[in-house]
């Protein structure tokens, strides 16, 4: 018989310390959040913003974040479900969408900011990235102005892997180019070939405005037309064809630019129809219970 020793012993348990709730979850990456949150020693006092991009079932959801010591303040925040407001009513979960969604999320923190006319960003969408040297600083924005300086943060992805043409990298351009300053370069972008180390920027600015969309429709509905009714019902809908994608994005990006302002909350008033049965007594539920006795009873009585 092997002889196994045991390597856990209770000194081991008795000394095991459990993991925070959020990683036991897999919800947090603290070594990445402590590089995104903690601060140098000589900046100590300022704050250090992140870009937060999520994906849920239908939507994205773009948020200006900061740490305090009691938990994270969100000081902007942008979602998908706005862009109907734009003129964009189908595909709130894909790249386009996700570029749409970051672009409203930085316009809107800047004019809150009062930086909207300083930074207007990158207003011909081309796929490029902008950088500029100032003072012996990189920023990814195409001028610095000697009063105000770009609004800097860090693109937070969460647990999501950043493989190359991830969405989550349509939500950064979208910002990027709505005029934050987002340290990024393209190696993560649609377009590049990591083995030859090229960027073909109009690859990215082809997914931004839907190219891959438009291809998969024109696809679908020539070899399986029952399928595109269905898969492309909201497009169809709308009367959005396949060559038209380029113009939708193009109208919601301006009209993003014209006014990114939240819409107004509107006030809930609960439906007062509905009400709850009071619970029965003790007496009643007896009564009730004596009653159904009685008139099984009475069944029985009369089929016999």
């Amino acid at each position: 018989m092997v002889f196994v020793k045991v390597q856990k012993s209770k000194a081991y348990f008795s000394r095991f310390q459990v993991k925070f709730r959020r990683r036991r979850e897999g919800r947090t990456d603290y070594r990445q959040r402590k590089r995104l949150v903690v601060n140098d020693k000589n900046k100590f006092g300022s704050t250090k913003y992140r870009l937060v991009v999520r994906f849920t079932n239908k939507f994205v959801i773009c948020q200006i974040v900061y740490a305090l010591v009691d938990g994270d303040r969100v000081l902007c925040q942008a979602h998908s479900s706005e862009l109907p407001r734009y003129g964009l009513n189908s595909g709130l979960k894909n790249y386009a969408a996700a570029y749409c969604t970051g672009l409203l999320c930085a316009r809107r923190l800047l004019k809150q900011l009062g930086l909207d006319e300083t930074y207007e960003g990158n207003t011909e969408v081309d796929g490029q990235i902008i950088t500029t040297e100032y003072e012996k600083k990189k920023y990814y924005v195409d001028e610095v102005d000697e009063d105000k300086r770009p609004f800097r943060c860090l693109l937070d992805v969460g647990c999501k892997p950043t493989t190359t043409g991830c969405r989550i990298f349509g939500a950064l351009k979208g910002a990027a180019d709505g005029g934050l300053d987002i340290p990024h370069n393209e190696k993560r972008f649609p377009g590049y070939d990591r083995e030859s180390k090229e960027y073909d920027a109009d690859t990215h600015r082809e997914r931004i405005f839907g190219g891959h969309v438009g291809e998969y429709m024109e696809y679908l509905e020539e070899e399986d037309n029952a399928k595109y009714q269905e898969h492309f019902a909201g497009y169809i809908a709308s009367d959005v064809a396949a060559d038209g994608l380029e113009d939708l994005y193009e109208s919601v990006h301006t009209k993003i630019r014209e006014d990114p302002s939240p819409s107004e909350k509107k006030e809930y008033t609960p439906d007062k129809k509905y009400k709850r049965k009071s619970k029965l007594t003790w007496d009643e539920r007896k009564a009730r219970v004596q009653a159904k006795k009685d008139a099984k009873k009475a069944e029985l009585e009369a089929d016999e």
